[in-house]
């Protein structure tokens, strides 16, 4: 959604009548609980069941109130399995039978309504039955969002009365922008703003969003905002967690755990909620509570002050996410083993690295494939790293295929035809021993090589799943040593660190006789993929004029590559796949 159709549409829905006067009050406090959980899109028994065991919880501590993810019983995102009727009705059927089980809390779950229309919608459920459902009023259409083609926005912002607490009901986008509905909800006495979340992680994602959106609106509005995020791995998305309570100050007074689930439970202190702080009528929309009354359970003791989680550094919070997100493709789409091929370079050093974390190290497969130019080092390399790690290692020598190919092809078999012939052998390979025992084959190209087409078609870019997918060369080193470092000795040998890159498919090659090098390459890379500069800006950036023309052209001339590259981790503002679309015939450049 562009920014001019933001601020008008922020402006259609700021209503300036005054809020409902009440007489001025004391604070008050509340208990409230937030369970960023793990769900699997369409595993909606799963999930329900995942859902009722973080209600339990939450009430055995005491929580008056409990917020869950978005779209918490369906999973986030459920794409195009919302145009299913009878998905939508299981879902309801779903939500109904969570409900049945709520008493003595005031649960808030995310689910697809359905009321003729379908809304993104958050349920508010207590005393065994739903009460009322919010539904989301700011849809996302950008990025990797789509939420314009499923649903419908709510109609207006929407307060429920829990005991004396009043508060203010929102949907992850509802709170990135000023105004409505959170500022309307402010307004008209809620002393708390809920958000329930699907905010996927990109890096440095958690920290803005504490800061930038959810402490700014805290502090803008005057009320204490709480956001309870998902958590976990969906196919190319992943998602952090971190979920916050804020004061009405903007000060952070709880957060939750990055990239495993967790349950913060937090006793919150209000602001006052009276006519110190409101106009004399209400906003449209909200002259009543969709819920009032909704008793409270008996206060307990205080509780010891909720945990401000420690945030990872850089590196470690990218290794982590990449980490999940692996775990979580190969676990919920039922693989027992993933198998890639490594050889000896920084790329495959890293996907086994994180593979053995996700996984362990019984359940991954190394194939060293040596050619005729494969040097000493590399092969070593390998099979280092292979015995560090633990893994199984199975060795394939590809010359004498080589020599059958070049015996069927006879002079086509020469220069680039030879070394993608390489590496569609060993791509052949790793795809049998997949096809033979069932194993996930992870490809090792990064963001860079994909970017510019260094890579092969049915060859290295074989497979299916592409953990560096999103994490240029730069990155990929920065997170085999911060591995390294983390584990106090070298689980990647220094060699790998040190080596000039060379994909090794002709004698004494290296990357940078047909790239820029990667320094260079990764800085034009990022103003054109990420941030959509053209040439001329990116020149201006200090960068030389032919190399980013150069490189901008086979970006460009890549795409088609791209479309048949297997899925992989966003890490980035913006991820080939579903951040980043651009068509294969196209004839503008720069």
């Amino acid at each position: 959604m562009g920014g001019a159709r933001r601020d008008r549409l922020r402006r259609d829905r700021v209503h300036d009548r005054g809020v409902l006067a009440l007489s001025p009050s004391a604070g008050t406090n509340i208990r409230l609980a937030l369970a960023q959980i793990n769900t699997t899109v369409g595993d909606i028994d799963g999930n329900a069941a995942r859902i009722s065991s973080a209600i339990d919880a939450a009430r055995r501590e005491g929580a008056q109130l409990v917020v869950l993810p978005e779209l918490a019983v369906t999973g986030y995102p459920p794409e195009d399995l919302l145009l299913k009727r009878h998905f939508l009705d299981a879902n309801q059927r779903a939500l109904a039978e969570i409900a049945s089980g709520v008493q003595e809390i005031v649960a808030l779950v995310g689910y697809a309504a359905a009321d003729g229309f379908t809304h993104n919608g958050l349920g508010v459920l207590a005393d065994g039955e739903l009460k009322a459902t919010y539904t989301k009023m700011l849809l996302p259409n950008y990025g990797v969002f789509d939420e314009q083609r499923y649903f419908e926005p709510g109609p207006s912002p929407a307060l429920i009365e829990v005991g004396p607490v009043v508060v203010g009901l929102t949907i992850c986008e509802d709170i990135w922008f000023p105004g409505p509905p959170a500022a309307a909800e402010a307004l008209a006495g809620a002393g708390l703003i809920v958000n329930s979340s699907g905010s996927p992680y990109h890096r440095g994602k958690g920290a803005m969003r504490e800061r930038e959106i959810v402490a700014t609106r805290a502090a803008e509005i005057g009320a204490a905002v709480a956001l309870c995020n998902a958590v976990g791995g969906q196919d190319e998305l992943v998602f952090d967690g971190y979920s916050v309570i804020v004061n009405d100050r903007g000060e952070t007074v709880a957060r939750g755990a990055q990239f495993e689930e967790d349950l913060v439970v937090c006793d919150l202190e209000l602001p006052p909620s009276g006519a110190d702080r409101r106009p004399a009528e209400v906003p449209s929309g909200l002259d009543a509570p969709l819920v009032a009354g909704l008793a409270l359970p008996e206060p307990q003791a205080p509780r010891e002050p909720a945990p401000l989680r420690e945030l990872l550094d850089p590196e470690a919070e990218v290794y982590a996410a990449l980490r999940v997100g692996l775990h979580d493709y190969v676990e919920k789409n039922g693989f027992d083993h993933v198998v890639l091929g490594l050889s000896g370079g920084i790329d495959s050093a890293l996907v086994a690295l994180i593979a053995v974390d996700a996984l362990g190290s019984e359940r991954v497969s190394c194939v060293v494939m040596p050619s005729p130019y494969s040097s000493e080092g590399t092969q070593s390399d390998a099979r280092q790293i292979a015995a560090n790690l633990g893994i199984e290692t199975i060795e394939i020598p590809i010359g004498p295929a080589m020599d059958v190919y070049a015996e069927m092809l006879g002079d086509t078999m020469e220069g680039l035809t030879e070394e993608n012939v390489q590496a569609r052998i060993r791509g052949n390979l790793v795809m049998a021993l997949s096809n033979r025992h069932g194993w996930l084959v992870l490809t090792t190209g990064n963001k860079s090589e994909l970017s510019v087409g260094y890579a092969t078609l049915y060859g290295d870019m074989a497979g299916g799943f592409a953990i560096l997918k999103d994490c240029f060369k730069s990155l990929v080193y920065a997170l085999v040593r911060h591995r390294n470092a983390l584990e106090g000795r070298e689980l990647v040998p220094a060699s790998v660190l040190e080596r000039p890159p060379s994909a090794e498919l002709r004698p004494d090659q290296r990357d940078e006789d047909s790239l820029p090098s990667y320094e260079i390459l990764d800085r034009i890379l990022e103003a054109y993929v990420e941030r959509d500069l053209g040439s001329e800006e990116i020149v201006a950036e200090g960068l030389p004029a032919d190399v980013v023309d150069d490189v901008i052209r086979m970006v460009d001339r890549a795409e088609y590559k791209r479309r048949q590259a297997p899925p992989g981790i966003k890490i980035t503002p913006k991820a080939f796949g579903r951040d980043r679309r651009l068509p294969i015939t196209n004839r503008f450049s720069g």
